[in-house]
């Protein structure tokens, strides 16, 4: 059974909660939590509303979406590092900038990065190879396999100038800013917290970067009449159906660090989770191992053969979510699971609770591919939420999969993965759902 951080324990106070959300917002549920079909609270004067039923997510994230906001802490913590992309924005801006995207993330396209992707990947096995029998940090090692990834399908150039530079960013973010304080949740969006200001200086700096990058990549060109060869050639080219508008060079921007950030980070954790999973469950991962034997061709694998692969990379993401709190606030009335909501009341829908419902799943802790395996029925679609649901899923969730389940493929076939440490990696809630720490591995060759 994989390891889980303790719940909060019944009759914890305000202060308490507060302290632990600073530390790790995951230990402030407690068992009702995940036992409960809906847990009413209050959170200074206004009600809060945690989600555990299909029914009652259905209505907030697809029947009456609209009426459904980000919370003034998530855009605190999000804007500085995505500006006003397609994670952040609300109504017509958000309308705009999903239809015009949307081409870029067809299947089709997707798979016209996926030389991209394989490529990255070889090029950290032959690393790892090349490393012999010493100990491996694989978190940091899916970090920079992932970005270079997001790199190269951003931007047909490799990261080895930027990399640096860019996990720089991503790290500073994620250990002083990102976690939100006291007074970011509690302070209306116009008034600014100390943090805000920390955050606004972070922001410049940030965006001068994207800048840069950008301004390379436009000055590589492109070729009269050339088929795009990545994604920012498809967000160049891209157009609002309705309207026939591109994006400015501000709004490019902003979809920029969205699609890298976004791709990168939670890819790699996801990899992690699961070269985590598999060394502590040999058996699974000899079965993964054997697939990949048997989907290969010419040294080519086909991801649509890699089915218990993608099973395994499934049940990873339902043991440790992507993101693992979507928290919205209510912009106006309505009712929700036969409860009446007012308007600034908070509806908190935690992938991270919903994926171990004791209701919703068998054995929720444990670490159980073959759910994801026929002829176990699918899940409820609104009880697994790896990329969100409705109109604002993830835009990047199938190339996310593709990614993931190549990357997994390619790293398993080529090695035997172990643990040297014995001490547990706990989740923490920080945006995505990360280790508390990185164990050492090693990887032998098959």
């Amino acid at each position: 059974m994989p390891p889980t951080p303790p719940r909060a324990p019944a009759g914890m106070t305000a202060l308490g909660r507060l302290k632990a959300m600073g530390e790790n917002p995951i230990s402030t549920w407690g068992d009702r939590a995940y036992q409960e079909d809906v847990v009413r609270g209050r959170f200074f004067r206004r009600s809060s509303f945690i989600l555990n039923t299909p029914d009652a997510i259905r209505h907030v994230l697809v029947d009456n979406y609209e009426n459904y906001i980000r919370t003034p802490a998530g855009i605190r913590v999000l804007r500085p590092m995505l500006g006003e992309g397609l994670l952040i924005s609300e109504g017509r801006a958000w309308k705009h900038q999903r239809r015009t995207l949307a081409p870029a993330f067809t299947p089709r396209a997707v798979m016209s990065l996926v030389p991209h992707m394989v490529a990255a990947t070889d090029e950290t096995i032959a690393k790892l190879r090349a490393a012999g029998n010493a100990p491996v940090d694989l978190r940091e090692a899916m970090q920079r396999m992932t970005l270079e990834i997001a790199g190269r399908t951003m931007f047909s150039f490799g990261m080895e100038r930027h990399g640096a530079a860019l996990r720089d960013f991503v790290v500073e973010y994620g250990t002083r800013l990102a976690r939100p304080h006291f007074l970011d949740l509690v302070l209306p969006l116009n008034w600014p917290t100390l943090q805000d200001f920390a955050r606004a200086r972070f922001r410049k700096r940030w965006t001068r970067f994207v800048r840069m990058l950008m301004a390379e990549r436009r000055a590589a060109g492109k070729t009269e009449g050339a088929p795009p060869r990545d994604l920012f050639d498809l967000m160049v080219a891209a157009r609002d159906p309705e309207s026939n508008e591109a994006f400015s060079d501000e709004q490019l921007g902003d979809q920029v660090a969205t699609m890298i950030l976004a791709g990168h980070e939670t890819t790699a954790t996801a990899l992690f989770w699961s070269l985590y999973l598999l060394a502590l469950d040999p058996a699974t991962q000899d079965e993964l191992a054997a697939e990949v034997a048997s989907a290969a061709t010419n040294g080519m694998l086909d991801v649509e053969r890699l089915r218990f692969t993608r099973a395994v990379v499934d049940e990873t993401m339902r043991l440790y979510p992507p993101a693992f709190l979507i928290a919205r606030a209510a912009a106006g009335p309505d009712t929700v699971a036969g409860m009446p909501v007012r308007k600034n009341d908070v509806i908190l829908i935690a992938p991270w609770l919903l994926h171990r419902h004791e209701k919703l799943w068998r054995d929720p802790n444990a670490f159980i591919p073959q759910r994801f395996m026929p002829p176990a029925p699918p899940p409820d679609r609104f009880a697994y939420l790896p990329f969100g649901v409705g109109a604002r899923v993830c835009i990047g969730a199938h190339f996310a999969l593709v990614e993931a389940t190549l990357a997994l493929a390619k790293l398993i076939g080529a090695f035997r993965v172990t643990l040297l440490d014995e001490a547990p990696v706990m989740p923490v809630g920080v945006v995505t759902t990360q280790p508390d720490r990185s164990p050492m591995f090693r990887i032998t060759p098959r």
